[in-house]
């Protein structure tokens, strides 16, 4: 599978994007990004593709949403 690199405007652009990704997988597997990235980190999910996807894009909006918490707090 080629990977695509996608730039965005600003750190809210992608936050939305990763939302938007997130959501995604969460209503194709029926379970909330917390709740795999824990099954995930604990080494109870597979290591397909599409979950090391899904967990570091929960990483990076983890990332993003602390950044941008940061900044409202300023």
């Amino acid at each position: 599978m080629r990977k695509q690199i996608i730039e965005y405007t600003s750190p809210l652009d992608a936050l939305i994007a990763l939302t938007r990704q997130l959501n995604t997988y969460e209503i194709k597997y029926q379970m909330n990004s917390e709740e795999f990235f824990a099954k995930y980190s604990q080494g109870e999910m597979s290591d397909d593709e599409v979950f090391v996807e899904w967990a570091g894009n929960y990483q990076h909006y983890l990332a993003l949403s602390r950044m941008a918490q940061k900044n409202q707090s300023m």
